[in-house]
This record gives C-alpha cells, sequence and structure tokens, in this order.
C-alpha cells in the first residue's frame, strides 16, 4: 500500500450501524439529474442529491485529484458512476460505463459499477451449507443464485461515514441483516474508496459477523478504455499473472477442476488483444483465473492498455482470483445517457475475487467468516498513460 492511500482506522468498523456518523447533506430539491454542487465535506470531495428511492435521500460524490482525475461514486449501490481520466492526447473521458441519473441504476442494468455483496459471482442452485445447516438463497440467474441475489448490496442504499483525511476518499457502510436474501448472520460492511494524484483508486473492503456466512465482496465496473462505448474492447490488450483458472459448466458454475492456461484461449500470461481468441471460448470469456500469489500482499495481477487512446490500467489486489467477464451479454438494448447502444463487448470486467460457488467446492478458498474474525480485503486500479 503506498504512502498516501488513507486507510480507515478498523476499529471504527466495530461500531453499531446506529453509531456511525451520517454524512450531513443539502436538503433535496427532487430533480435527481441536478449536477449542482449542494456541499463540499473537505477538499477533493464533493456532494450532491442525487434522487430518492427506497424512501432514501440518494447522494453523489466526486472525488477529484491534482492530476485532472474524478471519479464519481454514489451511495446507491456503492457505485462507480464514471472515473475521468485524460488520454494521451489530455483529453478526459470516463473509462467506465455509467448514467449521468439515478433513473439508470433504477433501471438495473447489469451492474454497471456497483459494490457487489454478500456474495460475488455464482452459487450452484441458490444453496450451500454450513456444519449441519442448509441455506437457500434467491436464484436470480438461471437455477443459480448471483452477486448476492435479488437485491444484493448493488440495490441498497448505504449509509456514509466521512473522513477527515487529506486524501479524496469516501466510506460507505451497510448492514446486511440476519436472513437477508437467504444469508445467515448480520453482516456490517464497509467499503472506503480513495483516488490518489497519481491516479490510483484503492477500494478497501471490510466486515464482520455474528453468524458463519460466506462473503466474498468486489466491484463490477465495466471497463472501456477508449472513453467510447461505440468502440468494442476486442483490440484491448490484456495480461493476466495467472497460470491457472476455474473451467466452468454451461451454467458459469465451476466445476471444480482447477487447469492450466497454457496452449488454450485463457492464457493471457502475457500480453494478448482479447478478440485474438475469444471465438474459441464459448460465449466468451466470464472465467475465474487463479491468481500467481504466494501471499495475500497487496500485488500486481493484470494490466489492460488501448493503444488508441494511451490509456493503460493496472490492477493490484490481494484476492486469490480474479474474474474476466468481456461483456458477453451486453446485446445494445441499454443505452448511454447520451443515447449510444452497449452492445456486446462494449466493455469488459476485472473483478478480484475468491472463488465464484466456493462454500460448495472444499478445494476452493473458503470464504466463510465467523465472529470473530475480520474480512479485509483491498483492490487498487491505477491509470497511466504511455
Amino acid at each position: 500500500m503506498t504512502p498516501q492511500i488513507a486507510i480507515m482506522n478498523k476499529s471504527n468498523l466495530m461500531l453499531s450501524i446506529a453509531g456511525f456518523v451520517i454524512l450531513a447533506s443539502a436538503s433535496c430539491n427532487n430533480n435527481e439529474t441536478s449536477n449542482k454542487e449542494e456541499a463540499v465535506s473537505k477538499t477533493g470531495i464533493k456532494t450532491a442529491a442525487w434522487g430518492r428511492t427506497d424512501g432514501r435521500q440518494v447522494h453523489l460524490f466526486t472525488l477529484s485529484n491534482k492530476s485532472g482525475g474524478q471519479v464519481k461514486i454514489s451511495d446507491y449501490g456503492g457505485t462507480i458512476i464514471s472515473w475521468l481520466v485524460p488520454d494521451k492526447k489530455g483529453s478526459s473521458g470516463s473509462i467506465v460505463l455509467g448514467f449521468d441519473s439515478l433513473s439508470g441504476y433504477l433501471a438495473k442494468p447489469p451492474y454497471f459499477g456497483a459494490t457487489i455483496g454478500r456474495y460475488g459471482n455464482r452459487i450452484a442452485k441458490g444453496k450451500f451449507k454450513i456444519g449441519s445447516d442448509i441455506y437457500t438463497l434467491a436464484t436470480n440467474n438461471g437455477k443459480n443464485a448471483l452477486h448476492g441475489g435479488l437485491k444484493g448490496f448493488d440495490k441498497v442504499v448505504w449509509e456514509t461515514l466521512p473522513v477527515v483525511d487529506s486524501v479524496a476518499s469516501i466510506t460507505l457502510i451497510y448492514t446486511s441483516k440476519d436472513g437477508e436474501e437467504g444469508y445467515p448472520g448480520n453482516l456490517k460492511t464497509s467499503v472506503t474508496f480513495s483516488l490518489s494524484d497519481d491516479n490510483e483508486l484503492t477500494i478497501e473492503y471490510n466486515a464482520v459477523t455474528d453468524k458463519p456466512t460466506p462473503v466474498n465482496l468486489t466491484n463490477h465496473s465495466y471497463f472501456n478504455l477508449t472513453g467510447d462505448v461505440s468502440n468494442n474492447i476486442l483490440n484491448h490488450v490484456l495480461m493476466i499473472d495467472a497460470d491457472l483458472y476455474t473451467p466452468v459448466d454451461s451454467t458459469l458454475i465451476p466445476t471444480g477442476e482447477i487447469k492450466s492456461v497454457k496452449g488454450t484461449a485463457f492464457d493471457f500470461t502475457q500480453p494478448e488483444k482479447i478478440g485474438a481468441r475469444i471465438n474459441e471460448v464459448a460465449g466468451g470469456y466470464d472465467h475465474n483465473f487463479v491468481l500467481n500469489r504466494k501471499d495475500s500482499s497487496l500485488q500486481l495481477v493484470a494490466t489492460l492498455s488501448d493503444s488508441s487512446s494511451g490509456r493503460r490500467l493496472e490492477v493490484f489486489t490481494t484476492e486469490p482470483g480474479l474474474q474476466f467477464y468481456s461483456g458477453n451479454f451486453l446485446n445494445g438494448s441499454i443505452k448511454t445517457s447520451d443515447d449510444k447502444p452497449i452492445n456486446q463487448h462494449a466493455a469488459l470486467c476485472l473483478e478480484t475475487q475468491h472463488f465464484p460457488d466456493s462454500p460448495n467446492e472444499p478445494s476452493f478458498p473458503s470464504t466463510i467468516l465467523k465472529p470473530g474474525e475480520k474480512y479485509h480485503s483491498v483492490t487498487k486500479y491505477k491509470v497511466a498513460v504511455f
């Protein structure tokens, strides 16, 4: 972790949800598309009202740095709305998919920029067992459970905990109640987003529980380094530091095998164009890569680059896996705020994670969090120009 990144004191996470300090906001004008800055909580952070849902005020937070970078985050779903960074010509554009208004997210797009929980990715048949207890989840992806269920962490309004350091950052808080979406235990979760002057966006996840429960938190941003969804990502060049991956069945549930990427279309150990071998993968890439790592320290695990914009994205994480999804299910039915269709392969996801269906695969790294333990995970996305 670089010195510029301010990490929240973990003792704060043990507070009950009633004790969290909620960031004061200006009164809502009920215009969700308003970009008027209603409050400034600190240097580098601006706060605006952004509509209402579930009887709650929703906010839009803008984090800015000295390098011309800007990240917008909403407390609805812990969602990264946009990430503006200059290209090689100095022109700024958002490298992630998102909408200008809350209504775009209430229409339930496929997790654009959202914080995913309680369990990122799939759980087979929506069932798992802890000890002698069997738990049943909503099956919202065919016969499987996906990304936390019908109303996962991506569809709730989070609380906000202000920070006092000099880094542009915001901390969001959510307590998932025992039995929510079928999961056991009251899970208290915090996610801190920090933007450095080097265009590093760091996401730190923390959680505690009062019953054993599976936890697998991630962010579901869709990246297109050109800044324009009219361009697909097939010419983006990708490197993933993974010699192994987890094959899947026809419903995208891991078979339990761990296979070598060598000699396959899954070999991104050297930089390779995404479109070079995508046709060899039925349906496109939507697979978990087993990262090469000896410990859980923060390390570089993937790079993504686009020659047309000159932007390069580096991915660092403490997680053991990375889900590479090539936007296979995007079909043009969803449009951007400026009415451009979001077609297949218009963007991709690099979701840092534990492996899919881990609660049902004893050979995979465990995702069960127990009382008295602390879930802690860090992912950093860094953008530069080459």
